[in-house]
């Protein structure tokens, strides 16, 4: 995990944060039902209608929520250090709770399947770029040959001025979504200390190194990319 990122994960086992969190990925990340309903498209276009999916950072479920709706006859592995966060998920789930198996972990804690495809969304920015590229392979490991997997993440630009940029633009955008000023400004000096971004270019690398193939960028939106890749 990267340094810092604790920080985090700690307020993802707070009960009033978790209360929440179904209000802050909206304001922060453009276009979020879209991300949802993509990666279920990407999926679906190697996965069978009975398609077995991981996901990690399943925590919160609404990944998992847009993925059983408009797929009724897939089931879901979901893994998420945070078992406060893997109740709510059940929650938000509602009637399709029981299709997903929720397991309160890491990647290592993860079953080994093997799976039709994978998720990683919001997730991936919160390690370090050797945790990274290990937990990448695991997800790999734990898939069928030529199996779909979908990540996204935080990932913009880092060079001379260009995070200061883009971290502005971050908040910016949650202010324009109803974000409290102060809140938003928190949660990017939180971001700026905590989390470890990358360039869109190293985490595309990142991918790669894990050992998936065919890695092509489908979602581009301010400090956000989305990738999909192969087994």
């Amino acid at each position: 995990m990267a340094e810092g990122a604790q920080h985090f994960l700690d307020s993802f086992k707070d009960p009033e944060a978790v209360a929440r969190y179904t209000e802050g990925p909206r304001r922060f990340v453009p276009g979020l039902d879209g991300l949802h309903r993509m990666a279920g498209l990407l999926l679906a276009e190697r996965v069978p209608d009975d398609a077995h999916i991981l996901v990690l950072g399943a925590g919160g479920g609404s990944e998992m929520k847009a993925m059983a709706e408009a797929h009724p006859g897939w089931r879901f592995a979901g893994v998420d250090p945070a078992g406060p966060m893997l109740d709510l998920a059940a929650k938000v789930m509602g009637p399709n709770a029981h299709r997903a198996d929720l397991v309160e972990g890491y990647i290592d804690d993860a079953p080994m399947g093997p799976f039709d495809g994978a998720t990683c969304l919001l997730t991936l920015h919160f390690l370090d770029t050797e945790e990274r590229i290990r937990t990448a392979a695991e997800i790999r490991a734990r898939l069928k040959p030529g199996a779909p997997f979908v990540a996204a993440h935080g990932s913009f630009p880092q060079g001379a001025g260009d995070r200061e940029r883009w971290l502005d633009r971050y908040a910016s955008y949650a202010i324009a979504s109803g974000g409290d000023p102060d809140q938003v400004a928190k949660g990017r000096e939180a971001v700026a200390t905590h989390v470890a971004m990358l360039s869109p270019e190293a985490d595309e690398e990142i991918l790669r190194a894990a050992g998936f193939t065919g890695v092509e960028q489908f979602y581009a939106a301010f400090t956000w990319r989305g990738w999909v890749g192969y087994a």
